[in-house]
């Protein structure tokens, strides 16, 4: 069933947000603004770079709102090993979700043994302490084959929810990757739509297409946009 504006009010809109920062250059100060704003509007989860988890973990103390952090962060190409190295310094200073980036080379080769590997060492490590782990399979990479193969592998691994992109290899978010990986994944598993989502309306479209989370840098004028369309 279709989402309307008169359906989907800012605040449950909100819980499908991961308010985010990922600019190299971000300052503590701009970081701290985005985890207030995310307890302001009930965001599900501020998404930060490794070096400021353990501060947005102490901002968002006794709130709802989770820490997200990035692994392997944007390329994929680090090994095996320092994404389940990462994960783990990650999870101990307080995220409570990690965002990987896959090995894009090996999914554009094919190589399903080789992404499952990848990905379950970093499922692993995630799971054994209690976070949830998100896959990023960076669609404006890859073909239709090599995205689906990036979801099988990625259910296979054990992984909780795909993600389209990490917003730093071009392209983003598109209803038909959505609805592709929705498709592939089955109803169980998250999908996350992240990449140039920037209104009420974007947002709303990806989530009627599969999505149950959305990563956006705009999450306070995605929300806002819905209070001014909601007819509440």
């Amino acid at each position: 069933m279709s989402i309307n504006a008169a359906e989907l009010s800012p605040a449950e809109l909100a819980k499908y947000i991961d308010h985010t920062l990922l600019k190299p250059e971000a300052s503590r100060e701009q970081v701290l603004a985005v985890a207030a704003e995310a307890i302001e509007y009930g965001f599900a989860s501020v998404c930060i770079n490794p070096v400021w988890v353990s501060t947005v973990a102490e901002a968002l103390a006794g709130s709802d709102v989770k820490t997200c952090t990035v692994i392997g962060f944007a390329l994929g190409a680090t090994t095996t090993a320092a994404k389940a190295f990462e994960a783990t310094v990650a999870a101990d200073q307080g995220a409570d979700e990690l965002d990987m980036v896959i090995d894009i080379a090996a999914a554009r080769a094919g190589d399903r043994a080789r992404l499952v590997e990848d990905i379950r060492a970093v499922a692993e490590v995630a799971h054994a302490k209690g976070k949830l782990l998100k896959v990023i399979i960076e669609t404006s990479l890859l073909d239709h084959d090599a995205k689906v193969l990036a979801c099988q592998a990625s259910v296979e691994a054990g992984a909780d929810f795909v993600k389209t992109s990490t917003g730093f290899n071009g392209g983003g978010a598109t209803v038909a990757d959505v609805e592709l990986m929705r498709a592939t994944v089955g109803p169980d598993l998250g999908v996350k739509a992240s990449g140039g989502v920037r209104s009420y309306e974007d947002a709303v479209a990806l989530i009627n297409a599969g999505a149950t989370r959305i990563g956006a840098s705009s999450g306070v004028a995605i929300v806002s946009g819905g209070a001014s369309n909601a007819s509440y």
